[in-house]
């Protein structure tokens, strides 16, 4: 069976997330999208641990569902999840790296939850921050259950992951020390795709994980897991594990240039640049002077030893998609929140999940459903026939689906 998988959420007792973001909505949230399986997030945050013990039972091996969906077409199952932050120093520098924790049991979430309480504050933030390695988490994760999975979380951006420009790291193994063979997956992130991560040869036996690293239920799946397997804790981390070309279908993607680091720049002067033109300027800024953002593509540009374009012989495909919400306001002009574009949204989920619209309706379907023009533009979309404006240095980049993007505040030539 198909099941899309979006394993990277957090709850409302994370800064800056939605109020809505308890299970019950979540779950409501992915029937929408056509969802099969998320994450609950938080797993460490005592109050979303009670809320998961209270509303959560044992489903299929290592999963569980709502108590109270019966009777629901489709009902959702949950995975024990929970993101991590570590900032440390090693080798004279500081590190701060952010990890997803995958867990088998709620008993093996307790212990991890009973040892983090024991090194810091679970309390203050569903992600809590640590000041211990990345690899003593390693560790705890791997001695509460050896089912449990490390996967290092959108592992490009700048400032919090593994092989961000500001504090990370060049390889896994730098990372992870001895443990390091535990690591069988990373996260790519918003900025940056598959693709991107081919260019490294040391990454050709890591499983590419693609979520939303949702912080509202509406952004739920704009990236996600595709795979054809049961629905089945074991099967589906073996799957990630062995890097299973067969059952792991293909990633759901943004369009990595949309993400909110995918380009050097520095926003307070309006100032994106390209990798080429950071290096000509040592990273600094050319309009103020100040040390630039070094963004995703830089990055990978940096620890690549291949080509643009190289695929691997075990390369599980990804299809760049645009949330249906972006492609609505793209076709009627107007802005995403309006109440025009959420009355269309909304009508269009009471008939087909999100992801029917987007993945798999032909044309004709489409049009009959949509009408023309925003049939259209989902078919721009898969195609790929459309424009982006970069996003950087925090800024998401700016899709045009029938027009040109947006321009900077300030034109690049003009610094120079």
């Amino acid at each position: 069976m198909r099941i899309i998988a979006d394993l990277h959420i957090h709850s409302s007792h994370s800064r800056a997330t939605s109020r809505e973001m308890g299970l019950d909505l979540l779950a409501h949230w992915a029937r929408l999208k056509g969802i099969g399986l998320i994450g609950t997030g938080d797993f460490t945050h005592p109050a979303h641990f009670a809320s998961i013990e209270e509303k959560l039972m044992p489903a299929e091996p290592g999963l569980f569902a709502l108590k109270d969906q019966s009777g629901q077409p489709n009902p959702v199952r949950f995975m024990l999840t929970a993101e991590v932050s570590n900032i440390f120093t090693q080798g004279g520098r500081t590190r701060k790296v952010h990890s997803l924790i995958f867990s088998p049991t709620l008993e093996a979430a307790r212990k991890m939850n009973a040892a983090f309480s024991s090194r810091g504050n679970i309390n203050s933030d569903g992600r809590p921050i640590f000041g211990f390695s990345a690899e003593e988490l390693l560790k705890i994760v791997l001695d509460a259950s050896p089912e449990a999975m490390l996967v290092p979380a959108h592992a490009w951006t700048p400032w919090f992951s593994i092989f961000g420009s500001k504090s990370g790291f060049d390889s896994i193994e730098e990372c992870f020390g001895k443990y390091s063979r535990h690591i069988h997956a990373i996260e790519t992130g918003l900025s940056s795709d598959p693709e991107m991560n081919w260019r490294i040869s040391a990454l050709d036996n890591i499983t590419l994980l693609s979520n939303s690293d949702a912080h509202s239920p509406s952004k739920l799946g704009r990236e996600a897991n595709v795979f054809d397997c049961n629905l089945d804790y074991y099967e589906i981390t073996g799957i990630i594990k062995n890097k299973d070309t067969k059952k792991f279908l293909y990633t759901i993607e943004f369009y990595p240039e949309e993400g909110k680091y995918h380009s050097d720049g520095h926003r307070a002067c309006g100032v994106r640049l390209s990798p080429a033109q950071t290096r000509k300027l040592s990273g600094v800024c050319p309009a103020c002077g100040k040390g630039l953002t070094v963004g995703v593509l830089s990055r990978v540009e940096d620890l690549s030893d291949r080509p643009e374009g190289f695929t691997p012989a075990s390369a599980i495909q990804a299809r760049r998609l645009v949330p249906l919400q972006e492609i609505i306001a793209a076709s009627i002009g107007a802005g995403v929140a309006t109440v025009k574009v959420q009355r269309e949204y909304l009508r269009l989920l009471s008939m087909r999940t999100e992801f029917s619209y987007l993945l798999d309706m032909e044309q004709g379907e489409l049009i009959e459903a949509t009408g023309s023009r925003l049939a259209e533009a989902i078919i721009k979309v898969r195609r790929g026939d459309i424009s982006v404006s970069p996003g950087y240095d925090g800024e998401f980049g700016e899709i045009s689906i029938f027009g040109p993007t947006g321009q900077l505040k300030e034109s690049i030539s003009e610094l120079f």
